[in-house]
């Protein structure tokens, strides 16, 4: 599929440490889209990944999703729907468990800054990051199957990394 399919209000979901925020940058900057990482919504910023008040969250997101064209990740069921309704296509990253995980740490271990990072927070090795990751988002990863089959939008699964880097060639993207 040819990225300007999915328009210019496009979501890009999947499990932690898939890529969704990178990707999410590098269509913004391909395309002059704005680019909207939940995660940076969703928490204070300057802190250790505190989340905000799930009503302040909700009136961000819905504030966000007024706009005209963005590329947003992340998934947050709570405001799923409100989002999909906004949405003209889905971009879903499926890449296993462990290879999350792996990202996971070394992302961690890295230092580096990365997409979507939460102003003033840091990255650090968290057993309830790691759980999870490993316990939690298998049952998130079935229902992000199950929702991406009933959406009728333009989409787009991408099931490995391999898949991912296809399309980042295919789409002319950088990281």
């Amino acid at each position: 599929m040819r990225l300007p399919a999915l328009g210019r209000r496009i979501c890009i979901l999947g499990p932690s440490n898939s890529g969704k925020s990178t990707l999410a940058n590098a269509i913004a900057r391909k395309h002059g889209l704005p680019a909207i990482h939940l995660d940076q919504l969703h928490h204070l910023p300057g802190t250790d990944w505190q989340p905000r008040p799930p009503d302040e969250f909700t009136a961000l997101h819905d504030e966000a999703i007024l706009g005209d064209a963005w590329v947003m990740d992340g998934n947050y069921s709570n405001c799923m729907p409100q989002r999909l309704q906004r949405a003209t296509g889905i971009i879903l990253l499926d890449i296993s468990t462990p290879l999350s995980l792996f990202r996971y740490v070394r992302r961690c271990l890295s230092g580096r800054a990365r997409a979507g990072a939460l102003e003033g927070g840091g990255d650090r090795i968290k057993w309830e990051m790691i759980h999870y990751i490993a316990v939690v988002t298998p049952g998130n990863r079935r229902r992000n199957a199950e929702r991406y089959r009933q959406i009728l939008l333009p989409k787009i699964r991408l099931a490995s990394a391999r898949a991912i880097g296809q399309c980042y060639r295919q789409w002319d993207l950088e990281r």
